[in-house]
């Protein structure tokens, strides 16, 4: 009764086997992998793994990548979504979209992408439920609220 859980539980788990592609290699297609992987190749198609994935300077990948953290060296082109810290390093060149949880960028880098910073929530729509702005109290250093205050002294003095 206790192992049957058990078992389920450390499947579910990332591995801690390392998984590594190396330089001169070309893969075509999607990779799937529950342990780390080290980039040196080339890959066209979607990477997902619930561990780390490290991008090193002669890698690239062109497609999706799925990871917790990511540490890019190398080039990258397309959706990239890393739960948790991404770490571009000098020579990383990033073109797409990214979602990130944590963003590190060395000076050197190129990133030409849409980036979104979450903390791991889920993004919910605004409701009727949120209290207008006018409602709400302002902060003195709130640029919407200070902006809307600039309007609104201009269009008094017209």
């Amino acid at each position: 009764m206790f192992s049957d859980k058990k078992e389920k539980r450390i499947a579910a788990e990332p591995g801690s086997a390392q998984n590594r592609i190396n330089e001169g290699t070309k893969l075509k297609g999607d990779v799937s992998s529950t342990g780390f992987f080290r980039i040196d190749g080339t890959v066209e198609g979607n990477v997902k793994t619930p561990s780390k994935v490290v991008l090193g300077k002669t890698g690239v990948i062109i497609g999706t990548l799925t990871c917790e953290n990511a540490d890019i060296e190398g080039r990258f082109e397309g959706n990239l979504q890393v739960s948790g810290t991404l770490s571009l390093r000098a020579t990383a060149i990033i073109e797409g979209d990214v979602t990130v949880g944590k963003l590190a960028v060395e000076p050197g880098a190129t990133m030409n992408a849409s980036c979104v910073m979450q903390d791991g929530k889920s993004k919910s729509t605004p409701t009727s439920n949120h209290a207008p702005a006018e409602n709400s109290k302002a902060h003195p250093f709130d640029r919407q609220q200070r902006m809307k205050k600039a309007t609104v002294e201009t269009d008094l003095d017209d």
